[in-house]
């Protein structure tokens, strides 16, 4: 990992923002934070935020109880002028926060609804928003995966349960496809198509095909 990236895994010395309930509105303004990976719903992302724009959208975000939304690069960098978001995204719920000193905050963000951007607009400081309407939940058959499933149980069993986000809900294909995406080694473009995806069911016929492909299932 460079130095400029803005994604670390931090230790935060407190916690004193509790999670708030998402605006269900049909289109929303949020505020847009482009990054080289892709945050699913019930995700957790740890972020060292530096950069100015960033840190002016945090504090607007923990002043207002809103959330921001994080998308992955289509081009560009993390760093200095505006990158091209994907037009899909997921919105990031600030649940800690600290800052260990003047200019730098050290958040935890958990994953809410997923979204697309309908119109976007970048300020003078490369700081972007846009106008997001709600994915809708994906449609699902109820049945989950058996091989999915177990290969999720196997790896929740070895890396322990606290490092997944709780209570663990392996009888719901959207929760077994959103945390395998998030924990398998796969190229990011790859986590972008299986977050766009709307049924839960094709997104883990689609992650079991990548679990053979790597050797990982029969």
């Amino acid at each position: 990992m460079t130095d400029d990236l803005r994604i670390t895994i931090c230790d935060l010395r407190f916690t004193i923002y509790d999670p708030v309930n998402v605006k269900t509105d049909p289109v929303q303004e949020v505020f847009i934070f482009p990054l080289n990976t892709v945050l699913f719903p019930g995700g957790t992302l740890p972020l060292k935020v530096f950069e100015q724009r960033y840190i002016e959208m945090t504090k607007a975000c923990l002043s207002d109880d809103r959330p921001f939304g994080v998308c992955l690069i289509r081009e560009g960098r993390e760093v200095g002028a505006a990158a091209v978001p994907e037009r899909v995204g997921c919105l990031a719920v600030i649940e800690q926060w600290d800052m260990p000193h003047l200019g730098v905050f050290h958040l935890v963000a958990r994953g809410a609804g997923r979204f697309r951007i309908r119109e976007m607009r970048v300020a003078p400081n490369h700081l972007i928003s846009a106008t997001v309407e709600p994915l809708p939940p994906d449609e699902s058959s109820g049945e989950v995966d058996p091989v999915c499933r177990e290969v999720l149980q196997a790896i929740i069993d070895q890396a322990g349960g606290e490092r997944f986000p709780g209570p663990a809900r392996l009888d719901d294909a959207a929760w077994v496809g959103y945390r395998l995406s998030e924990v398998l080694p796969l190229d990011a473009r790859v986590q972008q198509e299986l977050l766009e995806f709307t049924d839960a069911d094709r997104r883990l016929e689609r992650l079991r095909a990548l679990l053979v492909k790597q050797g990982l299932a029969a």
